[in-house]
C-alpha cells in the first residue's frame, strides 16, 4: 500500500472557524500545503453534511488533496469523497473497506493500547491507510476520549507497527516537532488551523516542521 499519509491533516470544526467560513479555511489551508482534509460534522443533518462535502471536494480537487469524511460512509459515497475516518464505535473498518473499495483511504482511531492489540488480533496486517493516536495530548475539541497517549505512548505505537500514524489532540506549532520525532507521519489539527486568523500561514508553519 502506498503511504499517502504524510504532513499536515486538517480536521474541520465549523464552530471553531472564528475568522473565516469553513470553505475559506479549507481553501487557505490548501494554499498553505495541507495534505489531507477530514470533514467532521457531529451536529448537522445529512443533507447539509452532504452539501458541505460536495463543496469541499470541489475546492480540493484542483490541489489534488484527498477529502475524508468522519464516520459517514454514506456521505463519502454520495459526495465522491476519497475515504473515511472511523472511530472505535463506528462501522467496522473491514465493512468500510468492502463498501468503499481498495482505493479508498480508510483511517481508524485508537484510543488505547488495547485498541491496537484488538486490531492486530483481528487481522495481523490490517488493510488500513493509517491509524490515529487519539488524543496525543488532552484537548478541548475532543472531550469524550480516554487518557491521552502522550509522546511516550505515540513512540510505543511507532515501535509496534509500520502502518502510517496520524497524531491528533492538542497539537500546535510549539509541540509539532516533538510529535513528529516521536513517530507521527502526519499531524491532524483542528483549532490550530480552523481558529487561526491566517489559516494559510498556520498550515505553512506546521508543514515546515516536517522538513527539519
Amino acid at each position: 500500500m502506498v503511504n499517502k499519509i504524510h504532513g499536515v491533516y486538517l480536521v474541520t470544526d465549523r464552530p471553531l472557524c472564528f475568522h473565516h467560513n469553513l470553505a475559506e479555511v479549507v481553501r487557505l489551508s490548501a494554499l498553505g500545503g495541507v495534505k489531507l482534509v477530514q470533514l467532521r460534522e457531529k451536529e448537522t443533518d445529512s443533507r447539509e453534511f452532504l452539501e458541505l462535502a460536495k463543496q469541499l471536494k470541489k475546492i480540493l480537487i484542483p490541489f489534488q488533496i484527498p477529502l475524508l469524511i468522519n464516520d459517514r460512509i454514506d456521505i463519502c459515497l454520495a459526495a465522491g469523497a476519497d475515504g473515511v475516518h472511523l472511530g472505535q464505535s463506528d462501522l467496522p473498518w473491514m465493512e468500510a473497506r468492502r463498501l468503499l473499495g481498495s482505493s479508498a483511504i480508510i483511517g481508524l482511531s485508537l484510543e488505547t493500547k488495547e485498541d491496537y492489540h484488538s486490531l492486530i488480533q483481528t487481522e495481523q496486517k490490517p488493510n488500513l491507510d493509517y491509524i490515529a493516536v487519539s488524543p496525543v495530548f488532552d484537548t478541548d475539541t475532543k472531550t469524550n476520549t480516554k487518557t491521552a497517549w502522550g509522546l511516550e505512548g505515540l513512540h510505543w505505537l511507532r515501535t509496534q507497527t509500520k502502518i502510517p500514524i496520524v497524531a491528533i489532540g492538542g497539537i500546535k506549532e510549539s509541540n509539532a516537532k516533538s510529535v513528529i520525532e516521536a513517530g507521527a507521519d502526519s499531524l491532524a489539527v483542528v483549532s490550530a488551523i480552523c481558529s487561526a486568523e491566517d489559516p494559510k500561514l498556520a498550515t505553512e508553519k506546521l508543514s515546515i516542521k516536517f522538513h527539519y
